[in-house]
């Protein structure tokens, strides 16, 4: 049985979404950025960080989004 998801694991998934495409934006400047120059350079390392950073922050977001939380109401009698 799935359960509703809260606002925060909706807002969670649509900011994965939103890291998935960072990572893809970071990862394309990245790509033409070596076209000119080589790793070596400290904007070129920092895209590189950037990508596998939005990457990771994606993933987490994302389970956090999936995951089925259980309801920690207290039923009155």
């Amino acid at each position: 049985m799935t359960k509703k998801k809260g606002v925060l694991q909706k807002t969670s998934v649509i900011i994965a979404y939103i890291s998935y495409v960072l990572a893809v934006a970071s990862g394309v400047f990245l790509y033409f950025r070596l076209q000119t120059e080589n790793i070596d350079n400290p904007i070129s390392s920092s895209l590189a960080a950037m990508t596998f950073f939005f990457i990771c922050v994606g993933i987490v977001l994302s389970v956090m989004g999936s995951a089925d939380l259980p309801s920690l109401k207290i039923d009155e009698p």
